[in-house]
């Protein structure tokens, strides 16, 4: 094997949007391609550097799309920006919160602390960020990360029926929130 020199920038591999290093042949994924270190972002890596490098077209990764969960007792999740990055980027935003002691299910599950915050877009109405912090966090965070992926709005996510009792239905009535339109709340 021949020696090859690849371009690091401060101790990771360096990778362009598909993955591929310096050399167009060799690809980086996971770890050593550079935080997040998240084992789902790094499989989601492989995926995408393997169908790049088979010849069909892919969409790069958005950084602002990956979850980042935390198993913890209660479980912690988000994606995308934080009200505080919204603001440093002066977004016009509308935030909505949903508390799960107002959710049948949680009540039901003896696990009624948590929240659901919602970080909308204004006037576009999509996605930014989303929060939750409580039980099963880190399986309903996959529900606000398809809805930012695809750019759901909030009269979308409203015009999606949650199966009810569930913990997942928290998702609409944040939505909804953000915007004086909370049901249940």
């Amino acid at each position: 094997m021949e020696n090859v020199e690849i371009v690091t920038e401060n101790g990771w591999i360096k990778t362009d949007e598909f993955m591929r290093t310096n050399h167009k042949n060799i690809y980086a994924i996971g770890d050593v391609a550079g935080p997040p270190a998240l084992a789902h972002l790094a499989s989601h890596q492989g995926i995408l550097a393997i169908e790049h490098l088979s010849g069909h077209s892919v969409s790069s990764i958005l950084t602002e799309n990956i979850p980042a969960c935390t198993y913890c007792h209660p479980q912690v999740a988000s994606v995308g920006l934080t009200e505080k990055q919204a603001i440093e980027q002066n977004k016009n935003i509308k935030i909505g919160r949903f508390p799960f002691w107002a959710n049948g299910k949680a009540l039901a599950s003896g696990e009624s602390e948590g929240l659901v915050k919602i970080i909308h877009d204004a006037e576009m109405e999509e996605i930014l960020g989303a929060h939750i912090i409580g039980e099963n966090a880190t399986e309903m965070i996959a529900t606000l990360g398809l809805a930012k992926t695809v750019n759901l709005t909030k009269s979308e996510i409203l015009g999606t029926i949650f199966a009810h009792p569930t913990l997942s239905e928290m998702i609409s009535e944040a939505s909804g929130d953000a915007f004086g339109e909370a049901v249940h709340l």
